[in-house]
């Protein structure tokens, strides 16, 4: 301590009350590191006894933002015995600290909305309210993120005197402002205004089978301007939000994932349905992908040379159903193929007698 006494003597006066700020910053700063590092180590040891993945998420997000709080707060300590230090600290303080409360609230608000995503699996069969909640919460997500943006964004220029002063200055022509500034926010205001109606209303959800622009896919993704739907061919469409609110698409899973389907089957006009209806019958009681709701045989159209048979089906989700279609598509064609071969509709020509002229023509 004496050597740092002596030390400060050797400066000159006028630069002593810089330096006295420069170790009181410093040692300030230090100490918050030590004392953070120390508090989130214990939280770190009871986030991993909890047992519970929500803790960890929240530790893990919050230890970057909450180093940097506990230096501001170290310092504004500190400022206050140190005039040096304090003044320095006011010319900053407008600027720093909405920065760091913003940025702590979205590491929070962040932590919080990946918690309850991951609380929401949906693995498993019934997936429904697990992927509404995970919709809202992607879309509240950007929402709160691009809000807290812009509020911190506006408190750092507020601490700005000259953007202070430009502000004022519109403040006071407010009406012709007003409508500029309308006039340029109206898509981000429409797209924002069309992301909580997603959120409010739910015409789609995470993970959702549609079709839409004659494209059937799954909704990958909600932003707050476009969705995300992946195409089963592995693309991606990238859909205005606004089209799912103002135009027609197919939702298949909006109430449930569970889905009827239809095979059809052209047979010969006088073909005997029991005996497909029966092995139909038997190959889905035994499939795998059948989810034991419905299943039907029923003869839906006839023409000259063909009759249509109907085996209407049903599964679980989209893909079961197709899997299943084409299974038994290709399983009842193979057994029509072994066991009634001439059933199966063709186009036929049966030879006549030949024709026989008779009378006076015929003499001639």
């Amino acid at each position: 301590m004496d050597r740092v006494i002596d030390w400060f003597e050797m400066i000159p006066p006028a630069w002593r009350e810089t330096a006295w700020a420069v170790l009181a910053g410093a040692v300030a700063i230090t100490v918050a590191l030590v004392v953070h590092r120390l508090l989130f180590g214990i939280l770190r040891k009871v986030a991993r006894g909890s047992g519970s993945s929500t803790d960890d998420v929240l530790v893990r997000r919050l230890v970057r933002p909450s180093r940097y709080a506990f230096i501001a707060l170290a310092l504004v300590l500190a400022a206050r015995e140190i005039p040096a230090l304090e003044m320095a600290w006011e010319k900053i303080a407008g600027f720093v600290m909405p920065a760091i409360v913003g940025w702590l609230a979205l590491a929070v608000m962040h932590a919080f909305i990946h918690a309850m995503t991951v609380r929401a699996d949906i693995t498993v069969a019934d997936n429904r309210q697990a992927r509404r909640k995970r919709t809202r919460l992607a879309i509240f997500s950007r929402i709160g993120t691009a809000i807290i943006i812009f509020v911190t964004v506006g408190l750092m220029l507020l601490s700005i005197p000259g953007v202070r002063d430009i502000g004022v200055t519109l403040m006071a022509s407010a009406g012709l402002a007003g409508l500029a500034v309308g006039a340029a926010a109206q898509p981000a205001l429409k797209s924002l205004i069309a992301g909580l109606q997603m959120a409010i209303t739910e015409p789609i959800s995470i993970d959702d089978v549609v079709i839409v622009a004659g494209e059937w896919g799954r909704i990958e993704d909600i932003k707050t301007t476009y969705v995300v739907v992946r195409i089963w061919d592995e693309r991606r469409l990238v859909v205005p939000t606004t089209k799912f609110l103002e135009e027609p698409f197919e939702n298949w899973t909006k109430k449930n994932a569970q889905l009827l389907g239809s095979v059809m089957l052209y047979v010969d006009p006088a073909t005997d349905v029991g005996p497909i209806r029966a092995e139909f019958e038997r190959q889905i009681a035994v499939h795998p992908l059948f989810d034991k709701r419905v299943q039907n045989v029923q003869v839906t159209d006839l023409t000259p040379s063909a009759m249509e048979v109907r085996l209407l089906l049903s599964a679980g989700n989209s893909q079961e159903l197709w899997d299943l279609r084409v299974a038994i598509r290709e399983s009842m064609m193979d057994w029509l193929r072994r066991e009634m071969p001439e059933q199966i509709a063709s186009q036929r020509i049966q030879p006549t007698r030949p024709l026989r002229i008779e009378g006076a023509l015929a003499e001639g």
